[in-house]
Parts: structure tokens; sequence; C-alpha cells
């Protein structure tokens, strides 16, 4: 795109705020709005209030339009994510009204969208790009007030009384002050705690909330306070029936700064912006005057960039990183004071994060296990890190999708959280139970009896929303038990149809595995038949966990091979071994110092990288095809923790080791 050439806008929602950023690009030096797109076309007004531009039916249709570059979304809320997703995907430039999305995860995936795209994607914080906040940002920088101690910020304002048909207090799109105006007061204080640094912006390492939830469940009035790694405190708060004196208020050591609605900055149409600088008992006023409308600098920094051919704003506009950030507050926030819409949950998010109906892909290659009936994925998702059923449906939709149908549940994970995800994801999305390989795993210390089998599993298949699980694992051994007991315990599952698959043991060495198989022969039990150890290109050195046992060594790779005892193997990929957090000057992890740390771990680490760098590949997807690639069943799981995670993992499953490829990693 040439630098004098219009970037092309087009708007999706056509409300209050895309009027407003409609006269910001009309007097931008590099955009014009050509397109509004709307599914009530005849609404009256429409083109007076976006002269010159064309009315469009439906929001698809404008995503298609050859005339249009950007496209600017300011529909509720709960569309944010889905129209930035789709406009990405059809190649537009996306800027998206605040917040970009409901949640960090949700943001994650829409700019993983956009990278993949190639194309702009911003946030839409008109004030961050305004020249008020760049010098607020300098005065900071200067020491002016000394050490920043205390950061207040409020943006509140007082609706009236309740109502119900008004965006705001509808839980049903995502009504209330934090999402609306509390990720302004949280972003202009990680940015000063940031500038304090010298740093674009600074995550704060504690954050508690709390708030008041109306009538219809959302917040009405709330504050946080948020503890930055540099010591400074922020205060903050938002409101939708209350009104402040939204006042921002930076403390230091020797003075403070005050700025009135900083939001604002000019003004819509321009004037003068003031800071205003306490020190030593004296008041100093510093004026930005600005004649240029608010929002035209946020279309020409959105601009700029896309002629430019950058995918996101330059500081201090909100990067990727910083809008992630920023949000992950917000989701705090939230957590903090019990607030989780109606729409994060199963009952209503019942679609993909871009609007579509789940349905399984074949991009997963898929391998028959011994003793289950039905192919599974060569790989089994594990999802135990999520903090909601939004957060995983993610991951769970992208996995599902690309062709993966192998779980891994337990009921330790998360109390239940995790059982009770799956059982809320594969319902609501009517997943067919037919195609799935569920694991299931209990008796987890120090609850390793065998009557806890039984009674765990009722809660979990409950919590699962099953009636049986495919493959079932002691999570721990108990030696201290019999073990011809635990296999009286599982066996009666299996004869109850509870466990139609395999069972076996989590973390179990291979003489209790084979004293537990000649047990069931001896006396006519359904033997153990699947083992969930460590398994790893990288020798575990030190349990990670208490109990934890690891099949990785020269005799258990004789044992496996010999019993072809499929083994889905936990941290298959040495959790940060074969990526840049580990190195043989690198200490600062102690896990990974103390589990993984040896030269015989080092030296398979370097052949692992001259490998991935003949091929074009990183290390780590180098250590998942060693898995994938032994002469036994080993079944990785994995734990993404984003869609951009997933997919990185998944795309080493085109990796097709040799036998001397895997010797000669071994070394």
């Amino acid at each position: 795109m040439t630098s004098d050439q219009p970037i092309r806008w087009g708007i999706i929602g056509p409300g209050t705020i895309a009027r407003t950023f409609a006269d910001g690009v009309a007097h931008s030096r590099t955009g014009k709005l050509v397109a509004i797109a709307t599914r009530n076309p005849s609404k009256p007004g429409l083109q007076e209030n976006f002269p010159g531009a064309r009315i469009v039916n439906g929001y698809e249709a404008l995503l298609t339009d050859p005339e249009v570059d950007a496209v600017y979304i300011s529909v509720p809320h709960t569309g944010h994510a889905e129209w930035a997703i789709k406009a990405a995907r059809a190649g537009k430039h996306i800027l998206v009204e605040k917040p970009i999305a409901l949640s960090a995860y949700d943001a994650e995936a829409v700019y993983y969208e956009a990278k993949k795209a190639g194309v702009f994607a911003g946030e839409a914080f008109m004030y961050r790009v305004h020249p008020q906040t760049e010098k607020l940002v300098d005065l900071i920088k200067s020491g002016i007030i000394g050490t920043i101690r205390i950061i207040r910020s409020s943006f509140g304002f007082n609706m009236g009384s309740y109502k119900p048909e008004h965006r705001l207090f509808a839980n049903d799109t995502a009504g209330g002050g934090i999402l609306d105006v509390g990720g302004y007061p949280v972003s202009m204080a990680r940015l000063i705690a940031g500038a304090a640094e010298g740093k674009a912006f600074l995550e704060p390492e504690k954050v508690s909330g709390v708030a008041h939830l109306g009538e219809s469940g959302v917040d009405e009035w709330a504050s946080a306070v948020l503890k930055f790694p540099n010591e400074i405190i922020a205060e903050v708060s938002c409101s939708i029936m209350a009104q402040q004196d939204n006042v921002l208020r930076i403390i230091g050591s020797e003075g403070r700064i005050e700025v009135a609605d900083f939001w604002f900055a000019s003004g819509h149409k321009g004037g003068v912006g003031k800071i205003e600088v306490f020190k030593g008992g004296k008041q100093e006023t510093v004026e930005i005057k600005e004649n240029r409308w608010l929002y035209s600098f946020e279309a020409d920094a959105a601009g700029d960039a896309i002629r430019a051919g950058k995918t996101e704003f330059s500081t201090p506009g909100m990067s990727w990183a910083d809008s992630i950030g920023n949000l992950r507050v917000l989701d705090q926030w939230r957590a903090s004071v019990g607030l989780e819409y109606g729409v994060e949950k199963a009952a209503k998010r019942t679609a993909n994060i871009s609007g579509g109906m789940v349905k399984r892909g074949n991009s997963i290659p898929q391998r028959q296990i011994p003793g289950i009936s039905k192919p599974a994925s060569v790989v089994t998702l594990g999802f135990e890190f999520f903090p909601n059923f939004a957060a995983a449906s993610l991951t769970l939709d992208a996995f599902y999708e690309a062709g993966g149908n192998a779980f891994d549940t337990a009921f330790v994970y998360g109390a239940g959280k995790t059982e009770a995800i799956f059982g809320d994801w594969h319902t609501s999305r009517k997943v067919p139970r037919e195609e799935i390989v569920l694991i299931g795993k209990g008796a987890h210390s120090p609850l390793c009896y065998p009557d806890m089998i039984a009674k765990q599993l009722d809660q979990s298949l409950a919590r699962l929303k099953t009636d049986y699980v495919d493959i079932y694992f002691m999570h721990r051994d108990n030696t201290d038990v019999p073990v011809g007991e635990f296999v009286d315990a599982m066996d009666a599952e299996v004869k109850r149809g509870r466990i139609r698959g395999i069972f076996g043991g989590s973390n179990w060495t291979r003489a209790r595995f084979d004293e537990a198989i000649a047990y069931a022969e001896k006396t006519g039990k359904t033997a153990p038949a699947a083992l969930s150890n460590n398994f790893s290109l990288a020798e575990m050195l030190d349990p990670i966990w208490a109990g934890c046992v690891a099949a990785s060594d020269d005799d258990w790779k004789k044992w496996l091979n010999e019993k072809q005892i499929p083994n889905f193997a936990w941290s298959s990929q040495g959790r940060g071994f074969f990526t840049d957090r580990a190195g043989r000057d690198k200490r600062d992890d102690e896990e990974i110092v103390r589990v993984w740390y040896s030269e015989r771990n080092f030296g398979r680490r370097d052949r692992a990288i001259e490998l991935a760098n003949k091929l074009g590949r990183n290390p780590i997807h180098i250590a998942l095809a060693y898995v994938i690639a032994q002469p036994f069943p080993v079944i990785p799981l994995i734990g993404p923790r984003t869609i951009a995670e997933l997919e990185d993992s998944l795309s080493a499953l085109d990796i097709k080791l040799t036998p001397d490829q895997v010797k000669w990693l071994e070394g």
C-alpha cells in the first residue's frame, strides 16, 4: 500500500461510538469512510449519520467488499471477537472497539488470527495514541515527581436508574462497568507503572477487586487494587451507577500529577488538554493544545501502521501484548468479584469463537490403541489449567475441529473443574460420545485406596456427563495396599460397564505393573493394559511432583517394547527444556534445572536443535515427533494454553522420524 493511498474504512455496527469514530476518520489524514454495514439498512438516519458512506446490508457483505481495506468493529462486546476473527480471515485490517474480546483468552485468539492473516489488529483505546498521553509518559520518565508510589484513577458515570433494556445493564451483552470503562484506568495504571521502569507497560503481580453486582448480575460499581513488581500500587475504580470525579492521580516521592478525564485528552473536536503538576508547594500546568479531533489520532495511528506493513500499534498505543495483559487484569478483577457472564457459560456459548458450529476435522492423524475399539488421535489433549468453560472451550473446539478426539481428565484437576468443563463442552457442542476417547483418573494420593475408585468415579461421571470412560488410570499407586485389591476394584468397574476400554496406572513402576498383570491372569480378572508415566526425549532426573515415575530410560523402553503397553505420556515435551527457557547457562527456572539438567539431556537437546535447524522446525517439535516415533505405542498428552500453542504442537505431527534418527537423537 502506498504512503499516500487512503485507508478505506468500513464500519460494522452503526451505533453512537461508530459515529464518533466516523468523525475521526473524516478529520484524519490517512483514512476515508466508504461503507457502513448494518442488519437494518432501512433504519432512519443512517445516511445522515454517516455521510458519503455506502450502506451495506449485512456484516458478511462488508467483509467481502473489495473496496474496504480496514474494518472498525463496534457491535456489542459479545460480538467483538467473532467479527474481528471473521474480518481477519477475510484479509481485512481490524480496529476493534474496547474491549477487543471478553477475556484475555479470547483476545489471544483474535490476535493469533490476525498474525496468521498478516493484517493489522488493534484495540481502540483512543487516548493511548494522543499527544497528551505521550507527554504524560515523558514526564514520568523524567522523574519530575520522583519515584512513583501510588496511582489512583477512575472512570465512572451514573445512568440514573436500572434500565433493563440498555446494553450496560444486560448480562447477555457483557454489560457493567469493568469491561465497558474499567479497562481505561487499568490500561493507564499499567502504562505509568511501565514508564517508571522505562518500559512500554508493566503487568501487576497481584490484583484484588470488589464490586456491587446489580439486578442483572453485572457490576454497577467496582474497585480494584493492583500491586506492581516495582512496588507501585494502583487503585482503580469504575461505575455505571455512580458519578466519580474521574481524575487520574499519580503520586510520587516528591510530588503528584493530576489529569482530569485523561481518556478525553484535549476534547472530541480538539482543544487544550491539561496536566497538573504539584511539587514543593507549587502547581504547574502543562498544556497540550491540539486542533485535531480526538478519534482522528486513532484512525491515523492505525492507518500509519497499515501503510508501513505493521500489524499492531506502536507504543504508547496498545500493542497486542499490552492489550492481552490489560484484559488479563480485567479477568482477575472479574474473578475476584465472581462476575461471569451468562454468555460465557456452556448453555449460551454453544458455538466456536468465530460464531460457527463445532464440527470434527481430520487433519490430526489417528491411530489404533490396543484395547480401544475406536481410532484415537495420535495426541491427547489435557486442559487442567483453564479458569472457566469459556477459556477452555477455545482449545477444546480447536482440537476437535482439527480432528482430535482423545481427552485427558482427572478427579483432582481443579477440584473437578476440568471434568465439569469437559461435560459441558461435549454436551453443549452435541459431540457424539461414541467419537470420543475419554480418559478418567482417580485414587490420587493421599486417597489412593481401592474403595476410592468407585466413589470417585461416581462423581467423575456425573461431572463428565457420561456413563463411562474409555480409559481409566489410578492416578498414583499405594504400595502399602496389595495390588490385587486395586485390580479387583478396577475390574469391577469394567464389569459394570463404566470402564469400556482399558485401565491401568499412572506413575506406576514396572514391578508393580507386572505384579498386577500376574494377579489378573491368576484370578481371571481383567488385566491392566495402559500406563501413564512421563516419557520424553529428555529423561526426568528428579520427580516433578511427589510420586511421579518416568518411563524414558533404556530399561523402560525395553519393557514397553516387549509388552506393547500403550503409555499416555505426560510432560512429553520436557516442560520447557526444549525451548529457550533452558540452556547450560540458564538456571533461573528451578524446576527445569532440578528435573532435566544433565549432560546427557543437553546432548539430546543439542541434537534436537541441530535436526530442527535442518528441517526448518523448532526443537520442541522434534521432541514431540520423537515420542510418537517409538516402536511401541506412546500417546503424548499435550497441554496447550492457547490456540496458538495448540496449533504449534500439532504442526509437529507431520515430522516422521526414522528409526536411525530416533537412535541418533538418543545418542
